[in-house]
C-alpha cells in the first residue's frame, strides 16, 4: 500500500545540507529566513544584498566633504618662497617622508659592518668627552684617509651611526674617520663650537696619521647634510693661520645635501633652535670664503631633495667653478634627502664611484 507523503512531511524528514562550505549550520538563524533550518544561495544573497542596499543608502546620505580653499601666499620672503615655503624647504620631512626609516637603516647597516670589520680605534681628539673619533683601519700601509662629518640638523648623530662606508674605503685601501662633537642644542643654539670641534679634528688626524698607519699628505673630507654644511666649513679652513698646518692639508672634499650660504637658513624656522648672529651667518657660510679653497670639491644633491637643498648645492658648484677652483656638480636622479648618502658605502653607487675616484683609488 502507497503512502502519501505530502510537502510538509518532506520538509520535516529531509536532511539539513549547508550550500557554503565553512559557513555555520545556523547561519540561517542569523539571516532570519529559515525554512527547516535549511538556508538556501538565493536567500543568503537576498539578505547580503539587502545589507549592502541598506549601507549604500545611508552612506548616501552623508554629506559630501567641503573642499579645502587654496592657500593663500603669504609675502616672499626668500626668492619666490613665503614663510611656509622657506620653513619647508629647510624641513627633510616634508619632501622625504621615508626619512625615518632610512636614519634607522644607517644604524643597524653600521652595526653590520661592525660587525664584519671589527670594532674601530677610539682616538680622542680634544678635551670633552665628545670629542672623540672612530678609526676603521685599512690593512695597506701609509694609506690615504677619508674623515665623514655626519648630519643631523645640526641637532644630532653619532659616528657609531655612520660606520656603513667604512667596508668601502677601508676594501680600497683607505682609512675611514668618523669624528664625534658636540650638537647645537648642547651648544646653546650656537654653531660656532660644532665648526670649531670638527676642525680640530680634523688637525688631530694629521697630526697623528701616522700612528694609525695613515698617510697624512692624503687626507680627505666628506660630509652630509647639516655636515656637508660642516665639511664646506673645513674646506675653506684657514689652516696655516689656525692650525699652523699647510694651507693644503686637504686634498679634495665631498659636499652632499649641505647648505654653504646661511642668509636663507636664517629666515627659516630653523632660527627658532639656532641662534643665528651676522657674524656667525658670515662666518660660517662657505661660499663666502671660497679665497681659502685649496683642494678640488665634488657637490651632489639628489632630485627628491628640497628645491633650497638644491639650488644650494648648484650655487655653491657655480660659485667654486666663478673662483677658479676645480669642482664637479652632480645631480642625482631619483634620489631624496636621505637616500643619496647611502650610495656612499658602495664601491659602484653614485657616491661611493665618484669618492674612489677623487681619492684615486680602485674599486673593489
Amino acid at each position: 500500500m502507497t503512502k502519501e507523503i505530502n510537502q510538509r512531511d518532506v520538509l520535516k524528514t529531509a536532511p539539513v545540507t549547508n550550500d557554503y562550505p565553512g559557513v555555520p549550520e545556523d547561519a540561517a538563524k542569523w539571516s532570519g529566513a529559515s525554512v527547516g533550518n535549511h538556508i538556501t544561495r538565493r536567500t543568503f544573497l537576498g539578505a547580503a544584498g539587502a545589507v549592502i542596499a541598506t549601507a549604500g543608502a545611508v552612506l548616501a546620505q552623508q554629506p559630501t566633504p567641503t573642499p579645502q580653499a587654496p592657500r593663500v601666499k603669504g609675502p616672499r620672503v626668500w626668492l619666490d618662497m613665503d614663510q611656509k615655503e622657506l620653513d619647508d624647504a629647510y624641513d627633510q620631512s616634508v619632501y622625504a617622508p621615508n626619512g625615518q626609516q632610512i636614519v634607522g637603516r644607517y644604524a643597524t647597516n653600521s652595526e653590520a659592518t661592525r660587525d664584519r670589520l671589527g670594532q674601530p680605534r677610539r682616538y680622542a681628539y680634544g678635551p670633552t668627552p665628545v670629542e672623540g673619533l672612530d678609526v676603521y683601519v685599512t690593512k695597506r700601509l701609509n694609506a690615504p684617509i677619508n674623515i665623514f662629518i655626519h648630519g643631523g640638523a645640526w641637532r644630532g648623530g653619532f659616528a657609531k651611526d655612520y660606520a656603513s662606508p667604512a667596508e668601502l674605503f677601508v676594501h680600497a685601501g683607505a682609512h675611514y674617520v668618523v669624528p664625534d662633537f658636540t650638537n647645537v642644542l648642547d651648544a646653546g643654539g650656537n654653531l660656532v663650537p660644532m665648526a670649531e670641534q670638527v676642525r680640530r679634528a680634523v688637525a688631530w688626524v694629521y697630526r697623528n696619521a701616522q700612528s694609525f698607519g695613515g698617510d697624512p699628505s692624503r687626507l680627505y673630507v666628506s660630509g652630509h647634510s647639516s655636515g656637508g654644511h660642516l665639511a664646506g666649513v673645513v674646506l675653506v679652513t684657514d689652516w696655516q693661520k689656525e692650525f699652523n698646518l699647510p694651507s693644503d692639508t686637504l686634498k679634495g672634499g665631498l659636499c652632499c645635501s649641505g647648505m654653504f650660504d646661511l642668509k636663507p637658513v636664517r629666515l627659516s624656522a630653523r632660527s627658532s633652535y639656532v641662534k643665528f648672529t651676522d657674524e656667525i651667518e658670515q662666518t660660517l657660510s662657505s661660499q663666502r670664503h671660497l679665497d681659502k679653497l685649496n683642494c678640488p670639491v665634488i657637490v651632489a644633491y639628489g632630485t627628491f631633495e628640497t628645491p633650497e637643498f638644491q639650488r644650494q648645492s648648484r650655487d655653491f658648484a657655480a660659485a667654486v667653478k666663478a673662483a677658479g677652483k676645480p669642482v664637479q656638480l652632480f645631480g642625482a636622479k631619483g634620489y631624496n634627502h636621505f637616500e643619496l648618502i647611502e650610495t656612499l658605502a658602495n664601491p659602484y653607487g653614485f657616491l661611493g664611484r665618484a669618492v674612489l675616484d677623487q681619492m684615486k683609488l680602485t674599486q673593489t
